[in-house]
């Protein structure tokens, strides 16, 4: 599983935002200071605005601010406004669109799965991006592939 470009690109922009949550700021000046492209900078702007993540405001000192507190904005929101619904599997994200639905006998361990992903990535807001926990508050993991069992006699 692995997020699209744009939705990384804009945890960037709103990490930014986050820093100076009340000011305004234009689509050039958070390019210049994520180092994203000005084009997709507007255009992750826009798409924000629309579900209400950011307000933009016209004029010579319009610009983007969020709309809320940076402690309000979760990672999940923002994943969910750029990629849609959280769920690995189609039979995990309501949509009833699964041949075998009906026989399906682990559609509700994806779901599980789908609902633990949300619930971690819904633990994180856009203040926890600005301040990041440090190794040693957090330490990064890398999960090895569990053992596989010995059957009798082999």
């Amino acid at each position: 599983m692995r997020l699209g470009k744009l939705t990384d690109y804009a945890t960037v922009i709103l990490t930014e935002m986050a820093r100076e949550p009340t000011r305004r700021q234009s689509a050039v000046e958070l390019a210049n200071l994520t180092h994203v492209a000005a084009p997709t900078v507007s255009k992750l702007l826009r798409q924000l605005a629309q579900v209400g993540l950011v307000e933009a405001t016209r004029g010579a000192h319009g610009g983007y601010r969020l709309a809320r507190r940076p402690e309000k904005i979760t990672i999940a929101e923002i994943v969910a406004a750029l990629e849609g619904p959280i769920a690995l599997t189609t039979c995990s994200d309501g949509a009833d669109s699964c041949p075998i639905d009906d026989h399906c006998g682990v559609r509700t361990n994806w779901s599980r799965i789908s609902d633990a992903i949300e619930r971690a990535l819904a633990a994180v807001t856009l203040a926890d991006m600005v301040a990041p926990l440090s190794d040693t508050e957090f330490p990064l993991r890398r999960f090895d592939a569990p053992q596989t069992r010995q059957t009798a006699g082999a």
